[in-house]
């Protein structure tokens, strides 16, 4: 969440520099959620300057360049006279401001804002150092547009969405700033700028791109990896409760099968729980041979997770530091090209994949919390309670993990494979990225929960056993007790798994193991 300093417009002393080819996701996290300030790099400027120069002289010619002086997508074939040009992006805007449904989150609007803004430093889209410059300045001054979540299809980009937040650049829509949502004259002239006159083309400029779509699935992607890393402490957690056997995570297995992220759980799994006394307390006389898939497999499953995540990091890297324009300028030789770069199907595929892959971290999850509340498997009293019957204990957190898995499940069917032809039949493929990046989101924060729910599970068996664990298994229970006490009666649980559930999304539960097992992967 973004803080109340932010929100009041006081930011740390760090800026970024943005040339377009340089951006991590850790910048964007940084920019979105802890409001760190950008500018423009110098040599980024003088790039903007010639692509603008560019589009300058093209506008003064009679050849057709589209976006510049035609008409837009399946109207691309009526030529626009010289004097409304300007008007012709001022309309474009207008008329592309069509979003329904809630406003997106501050900091999804300001990641949107931070890419929008490093895509046209990149010099590939002709706009002008004022006009970028004022969409900096928005930002760094905490003017945020109010961007609706519905309407981008993601193919000619997010035309919709980008349009609400480029509509405040010309003193049009609605912004938030001071904490309130205000008109885009009022919200400027409250932070001391000005609206622009746009040029030629900076009105598609503004508008055509992949920016909302990555912006939102790279945030997601930040806390998804999170919950890579607690889910396998959560699922050592849950294994030392059920006194597993720590034999299905020998490095010889996962050697045999070498994927890297099968390898990296095996490996936080044994070390999570190295020398752990519950586990040297059964190693000799267990009649059990093999623990359940949901504890023997979580390398494999977890680790399948983590490759998905890699490859979506790859992609959405890639996409942060690219020219989704068109069409692109390229003043180095004069040329101003047509092309699709604006198409999300890169993104909305990875998105697509990371959703599914997060939503079998809840998926697995689960079914160790239907192990470690059923009495007839786990070794423990039934519903983790010393008076079953008398005492409903972790019944129906095991009902509520169940019913998060079933919507996750329903999200994973991926967006990417939803187009439906727009622009009459011009643009006859679409991406569908947005509803992807919305949909990756929505299953984080559920298995967040389904987690949080699996760790208050594995915390109450730790207890019931009465005996030690391993010093990170330690560490991360005594994170759990600093929010939930352990159930010796019946109580509400929500807040308790909303606290756990924070603790997990702020880091709190991966730094604090960290402090015994660094290496924590």
């Amino acid at each position: 969440m973004v803080s109340d300093d932010l929100a009041r417009g006081r930011y740390p002393l760090t800026t970024i520099r943005l040339t377009g080819h340089d951006l991590t996701i850790a910048d964007l996290v940084g920019v979105a959620r802890r409001g760190v300030a950008v500018g423009l790099e110098r040599h980024a400027e003088q790039r903007v300057q010639a692509a603008a120069k560019l589009i300058e002289d093209v506008a003064k010619r009679d050849d057709p360049v589209y976006g510049v002086n035609t008409g837009f997508g399946d109207l691309s074939t009526v030529r626009i006279p010289m004097a409304d040009l300007r008007a012709l992006q001022r309309d474009l805007l207008r008329s592309h401001a069509m979003g329904t449904g809630d406003p997106l989150p501050a900091e999804s609007v300001r990641a949107v804002m931070a890419l929008r803004a490093n895509t046209l430093a990149s010099g590939r889209s002709g706009i002008r150092k004022e006009t970028l410059e004022l969409l900096i300045d928005m930002l760094n001054r905490s003017v945020l547009p109010v961007i609706p979540m519905h309407g981008s299809v993601g193919a000619s980009g997010d035309l919709a969405p980008l349009a609400h937040m480029a509509l405040v650049l010309i003193g049009e829509g609605e912004a938030l700033h001071d904490g309130k949502r205000k008109s885009a004259a009022d919200a400027l002239r409250h932070a001391g700028l000005k609206p622009v006159e746009l040029a030629p083309k900076e009105g598609l400029a503004l508008i055509n791109g992949t920016q909302v779509m990555t912006a939102i699935g790279c945030l997601a992607l930040y806390d998804a990896e999170v919950l890579a890393s607690s889910a396998d402490v959560i699922a050592a957690m849950s294994a030392e409760a059920l006194r597993a056997t720590d034999q299905a995570w020998d490095p010889a297995i996962h050697d045999a099968r070498p994927h890297p992220g099968q390898r990296v759980v095996a490996a936080n799994l044994r070390e999570l729980v190295m020398g752990s006394p519950i586990r040297e307390s059964h190693r000799v006389g267990d009649p059990r041979v093999q623990d359940p898939y949901s504890v023997r497999c979580v390398p494999q499953v977890h680790g399948a997770t983590r490759d998905a995540l890699a490859y979506t990091r790859r992609v959405l890297e890639i996409e942060i530091n690219s020219a989704t324009d068109n069409p692109l300028v390229f003043p180095e030789d004069g040329r101003i090209l047509s092309g699709g770069n604006f198409h999300g199907q890169p993104v909305a595929v990875a998105l697509d994949l990371a959703t599914i892959a997060v939503a079998q971290l809840g998926d697995i999850s689960e079914a160790r919390i239907d192990r470690l509340t059923n009495g007839h498997t786990s070794g423990l009293p039934a519903f983790l309670t010393r008076r079953p019957g008398s005492s409903s204990g972790f019944m129906v957190a095991q009902y509520t993990a169940a019913a998060l898995v079933a919507e996750d499940r329903m999200r994973a069917t991926p967006a990417s494979i939803q187009s439906i032809p727009t622009s009459a039949g011009m643009e006859d493929h679409v991406s569908m990225g947005v509803h992807a990046a919305h949909k990756l989101t929505a299953v984080v924060r559920n298995v967040r929960d389904i987690l949080a729910i699996e760790a208050l599970c594995a915390a109450q068996g730790l207890d019931l056993l009465a005996m030690r664990s391993a010093e990170p298994i330690e560490e991360a229970k005594t994170v759990i007790r600093e929010r939930s006490a352990t159930l010796n009666e019946d109580r509400s649980l929500a807040a308790d798994i909303g606290a756990v559930a924070d603790a997990i999304a702020r880091e709190v539960l991966v730094t604090a193991v960290r402090q015994r097992f660094a290496e924590l992967a």
